[in-house]
């Protein structure tokens, strides 16, 4: 399991710490934040703009 965390670089860091201090409910919260994250990158820099809009 460690191997797959080392992999992911800052996020892997960020779920191993969470794993290992055995933080297991902030992981879908640190997930959703992750996908709004992406969702306003995407929304303000590029073409697919009007699709996100009608997700909301």
């Amino acid at each position: 399991m460690t191997d797959f965390f080392a992999r992911m670089g800052i996020l892997g860091e960020l779920f191993g710490f969470l794993w290992r201090r055995k933080l297991y409910w902030l992981i879908p919260m640190m997930l959703t934040l992750l996908v709004f994250a992406i969702l306003i990158i995407l929304g303000s820099a590029s073409g697919a703009t009007p699709f996100i809009y009608t997700l909301f």
